[in-house]
């Protein structure tokens, strides 16, 4: 009888403790923590591209060598008191530009490695007609770069979070800062205990 007992309370545990999922569609905007999120991610993102391709680096870039520019993603630091996962939206901005076809992007000095051991590897053990060359690498003319910081005012169960991302361009050549765009997001949160 005891046993029965048990396994009926283990059983009405397990079923109150269950948890719900909900699919959402990835563009609704549900904060739950005031934490930085996806929204926050993508609203990053998207400014980024549109601050990025209207300013005048583009179309002079364009008007004096043709062809689209070609960028390298360099370090982008995350300042902020939060763990935040920055390639996020590196990797949105990354995709969408390349997709415009308005910008070419050449692999990361990591990605480069993994590239460069496989060639090593085809010198090796692929048919002569299937070797990939080395020196035949496209070189960067930008380097994008840059950090994400936050500020946080606390008082009693009210805080504000300030998040600022700059992102940059430098003319590898040159040196120039040739763009540095801003995305500023503030958020009010009332928290029922200690939020940080």
């Amino acid at each position: 009888m005891k046993k029965i007992l048990l396994v009926l309370f283990a059983g009405v545990l397990l079923f109150g403790c269950s948890t719900k999922v909900e699919r959402v569609d990835t563009t609704t905007a549900r904060d739950l923590s005031g934490r930085w999120n996806d929204t926050d991610s993508r609203l990053v993102a998207e400014e980024m591209i549109n601050d990025s391709l209207s300013s005048p680096w583009y179309s002079n870039f364009l008007a004096q060598n043709g062809r689209p520019p070609v960028v390298i993603v360099g370090t982008v630091e995350n300042q902020s008191m939060e763990h935040i996962n920055t390639n996020t939206f590196i990797q949105n901005m990354q995709r969408a530009l390349i997709n415009s076809g308005k910008v070419k992007f050449v692999a990361s000095a990591s990605e480069r490695g993994e590239v460069r051991t496989e060639r090593l590897e085809q010198d090796e053990f692929a048919s002569e007609a299937t070797r990939k060359a080395f020196g035949q690498e496209v070189g960067a003319d930008f380097m994008l770069s840059g950090v994400l910081s936050s500020i946080i005012d606390q008082e009693g169960r009210r805080s504000v979070v300030f998040y600022q991302t700059n992102l940059r361009l430098i003319n590898i050549a040159t040196n120039q800062i040739v763009w540095n765009g801003e995305k500023q997001i503030r958020k009010y949160i009332l928290s029922r205990g200690s939020r940080f």
